[in-house]
């Protein structure tokens, strides 16, 4: 092979290296987590990192609302059948821009918070604190469970139009991964940073 064209191929690894890190880099990911007993309930604290698209973003700033959907789901195998759902609560945040105040409004469960910034309201969006997700009359101590956890954005609350543009395009389907643990009721806190 000719100089020139190791230095081209070289080239094009780069450039393709380049595209594969910032596709990467957008989406939702789970920063930290902490599930602590208060009472007789398990409470969820979680920070996700969430990065939107350029697309996105626009979208947002155009009067479209993102509705963000954080699942916590608590199971225990079975060999004979199914696994037993011993609970599975669901979360929804709402995101808006406001054109006159030019401020981004996060909504979820009766609070409601302003930002200035899209960053500000992302990390607004991705924290949550205090989050009953398990009632400890719920669990047999002396079974294990396995917790999951994650966050989407939730197309089916989209305007139609734009559910049919997010079937077709990779940029609008935001999710992070489901984050699987190992759970039993007489732990202590489980925290995972």
């Amino acid at each position: 092979m000719s100089r020139r064209i190791k230095q081209f191929l070289f080239l094009c690894l780069m450039v393709l290296g380049f595209f594969s890190t910032t596709v990467n880099a957008e989406g939702i990911k789970i920063k930290s987590f902490e599930l602590e007993k208060v009472d007789n309930d398990w409470l969820l604290n979680a920070s996700f990192q969430i990065e939107l698209s350029p697309g996105l973003e626009d979208a947002v700033q155009r009067g479209v609302v993102l509705y963000f959907q954080t699942e916590f789901d608590l199971s225990r195998a079975r060999w004979y059948w199914f696994d037993e759902k011993s609970a599975l609560v669901q979360r929804q945040t709402r995101l808006s821009f406001q054109p006159l105040t030019q401020q981004y409004r996060i909504a979820s469960e009766g609070f409601t918070f302003s930002a200035k910034t899209i960053a500000e309201a992302l990390q607004a969006v991705g924290s949550i604190g205090g989050w009953r997700v398990i009632d400890n009359a719920q669990l047999d101590p002396s079974r294990s469970y396995t917790g999951s956890l994650r966050m989407t954005l939730d197309l089916t609350k989209l305007p139609k139009p734009f559910q049919v543009n997010a079937l077709n395009n990779r940029d609008w389907n935001v999710s992070s991964d489901w984050y699987r643990f190992p759970f039993s009721s007489n732990s202590p806190n489980l925290i995972k940073r």
